[in-house]
């Protein structure tokens, strides 16, 4: 099954509309419908129901993308390791759930690509379960996670401690109790979450519920309200009013675990590039 038929089928699921997906994909609407056609011969199913004016995808469709997705992100890891093997490269894989790229990771890449000229890496995003089943097949060097995995095959390190303190647009220039106003529930994980809804059970719902600090800042930026966020993301944005600590309002800690299998023929090399995390606390 080629790679070109995958990408564009998940290209027309994302856009559910083949002239959109073609011109997206610099191809003409008649091969996007003839690659969709192979694929599903291939798999005998179909992909799309067409009898709507709307494109929808079908049961087996939806099933599909997780599947391609994961064949792609395979090929590339192929392509990429067996590039490398007369380079005296190598390849690190590193998987992570999508808030913890923008919590720490993104200025721990700069550090291996300043430091390490021989290691290529190829960075994917994935659920708790996801990153466990990719280490232990294999198929992810490094996992970051917020819950430690207690797997007798793999060793677990603790990278970061990070600090979530409640932020809000509005100053509080008259000390009265901490209020929240317009409030953004970031997702956690279950030992932060937990804590929050004790502490805050008789605060109003949440007005939104977001999974990434990253989107949930832009977010309050832009609309006003109050979240809580790592230090390190808000800062700046502090320093310049245009986001206000709440001293009195508790604050909390989210540990971030990176985890890699103990026989790991890439162990010296994973042990070397997590010194590149300053401190456990950040």
């Amino acid at each position: 099954m080629k790679i070109e038929l995958l990408k564009t089928f998940l290209e027309v699921s994302r856009t559910l509309h083949f002239r959109i997906a073609s011109e997206n994909l610099y191809i003409t609407q008649s091969a996007v419908s003839a690659r969709i056609k192979l694929l599903e011969e291939d798999l005998g199913v179909l992909l799309f129901d067409r009898s709507q004016k709307h494109l929808k995808l079908t049961s087996e469709g939806n099933r599909l993308i997780k599947h391609a997705n994961e064949m792609i992100f395979m090929w590339q890891k192929t392509k990429q390791d067996v590039g490398l093997a007369d380079s005296g490269a190598h390849q690190l894989v590193i998987g992570s759930m999508m808030s913890i790229w923008d919590i720490v990771l993104q200025d721990w890449l700069k550090k291996i690509h300043r430091n390490f000229d021989e290691i290529n890496l190829l960075t994917n995003t994935y659920s708790p379960n996801e990153l466990r089943k990719g280490i232990l097949s294999r198929v992810i060097d490094i996992a970051f996670l917020f819950e430690q995995p207690f797997v007798e095959d793999l060793i677990t390190e603790k990278v970061a401690s990070v600090p979530l303190h409640l932020v809000t647009t509005e100053p509080n220039e008259k000390k009265e109790p901490f209020s929240l106003d317009n409030y953004i529930m970031v997702d956690y994980g279950e030992a932060v979450n937990a804590q929050h809804l004790r502490e805050f059970q008789d605060a109003p719902p949440a007005k939104h519920h977001m999974s990434q600090p990253r989107i949930a800042l832009n977010f309050l930026l832009d609309a006003g309200g109050s979240a809580y966020l790592p230090r390190q993301m808000t800062f700046e944005y502090i320093a310049r009013n245009k986001l206000f600590l709440v001293e009195d309002a508790p604050v909390y800690s989210r540990e971030i675990f990176a985890a890699y299998l103990a026989k790991s023929q890439k162990k010296e090399i994973i042990e070397d590039v997590l010194q590149l995390f300053p401190s456990v606390s950040i």
